[in-house]
Formats: structure tokens, C-alpha cells, sequence
């Protein structure tokens, strides 16, 4: 999508995506919210949107469509996704700091029920979770939440580190629990275990 902003692909991936999903348009209160910008800055990104093709809007609600003239050749149904590198305590997740670089994923290979949450990708590095096929090296895309049901696979923070292993529950504490005979669980104080994400998603390349 050459000539849009970061910003404006997400925002295009997001009008794309709800679309699809809802049957409707999202409006600019909907996208502001989803994007947590003032109205006033998502409409200047529609309407950038507008000036370089990408959309069409009239002065009704829901207005908003996708261009069908030539332009969309250049418009691919993608979603924008930042790969985080180290993240560190306390800082917001999806902050510059942590964000290494950005991958484009086809919403159809997501889980349909995940449409519209912020997505982030993480690296895999060991071999803690191999025996649910989670290998070293491969990229994991994950869904941005604090909550998580038993048995999901999470992206968890402890003691300052982040760590990928499925969440159980065991004698009062929460069990990170490995993939891997030769790893251990790990045991946290039901009120000091910060969750960050459930996976949704795996890419490997070979």
C-alpha cells in the first residue's frame, strides 16, 4: 500500500476487516475508539484515506467503503501486525520501545472471533513448548489481553521476563505449564501473575 502511513494501513486494515465482519462500516467514533485517537485525528486519517483512493464516504453514516476503481490493485486485505522484541515492566505494551518491525497477516488464517483486538507477534526462542509444535524460531501472534481461560496458551510476565506456556491453575497458584519434559512449571501467587496476550496464531518459516 504504497503512500499510506503505518497508521493509515492499520486504519485500512481495521475498515476492511469490520466490514467483513459487522456487514457495516465502522464509523469515525469506532475507529478513534479502536485506535484510542481523538475523533478530529480519525477522521484526518479517512480522509487521507479518501484523497489517495482508498475509500469512498459520503456525508451519511456508515458511509464508509472500499475503493472499486483501479487503486484498489494496490490495496491488499492484510492486517498490520508489530513484532515485539524485549519487553520490559511497566512500559505499555505495544509502546515504540518494544516493537521491532511489523509483519502484513491474511485475516482469514485468524480465528474469526478475534476481529478487531490488537494483535502482536513474539518470537519464539527455546524449546519449552515443543511438544505442542511450537518450535524454536517460529512467530507467534497473539491477542492482546489480561484475561485468559485454563489451557490457553499466554504470553505472561514474571518477575520482569516475559515468557509463552499454557495457563492451568494448581493448588491456589497459577501453573505455567511447558510443552516439554525436560522444562518445569512455574508457579505464581494468583495475584502476581500479569498476562499480556493468549496466542491465537502461529507462522514458521523453513
Amino acid at each position: 500500500m504504497k503512500g499510506l502511513t503505518d497508521k493509515q494501513k492499520e486504519i485500512l486494515d481495521f475498515i476492511s476487516e469490520f466490514s467483513r465482519r459487522e456487514g457495516m462500516a465502522p464509523t469515525i467514533f469506532e475507529i478513534s475508539e479502536r485506535f484510542k485517537i481523538k475523533s478530529a485525528t480519525a477522521f484526518a486519517h479517512v480522509r487521507a484515506l479518501q484523497r489517495k483512493g482508498f475509500v469512498n464516504r459520503s456525508s451519511k453514516a456508515r458511509s464508509l467503503t472500499l475503493s472499486q476503481g483501479e487503486k484498489p490493485r494496490h490495496f491488499s486485505l492484510t492486517l498490520s501486525v508489530p513484532v515485539l522484541g524485549r519487553i520490559s515492566a511497566g512500559a505499555p505494551l505495544l509502546s515504540e520501545e518494544h516493537i521491532e518491525r511489523r509483519i502484513q497477516i491474511d485475516p482469514k488464517t485468524l480465528p474469526s472471533k478475534i476481529g478487531g483486538q490488537k494483535l502482536f507477534g513474539l518470537q519464539v526462542q527455546g524449546e519449552s513448548m515443543r511438544d505442542l509444535g511450537i518450535l524454536d524460531g517460529d512467530l507467534l501472534i497473539a491477542k492482546q489481553t489480561d484475561e485468559a481461560s485454563i489451557g490457553d496458551v499466554v504470553v505472561a510476565m514474571i518477575d520482569g521476563e516475559t515468557t509463552v506456556k499454557s495457563l492451568y491453575l494448581n493448588n491456589d497458584m497459577w501453573e505455567l505449564r511447558p510443552a516439554n519434559k525436560d522444562y518445569k512449571s512455574r508457579f505464581v501467587p494468583l495475584d502476581k501473575l500479569v498476562i499480556q496476550g493468549v496466542i491465537v496464531a502461529l507462522q514458521r518459516t523453513f
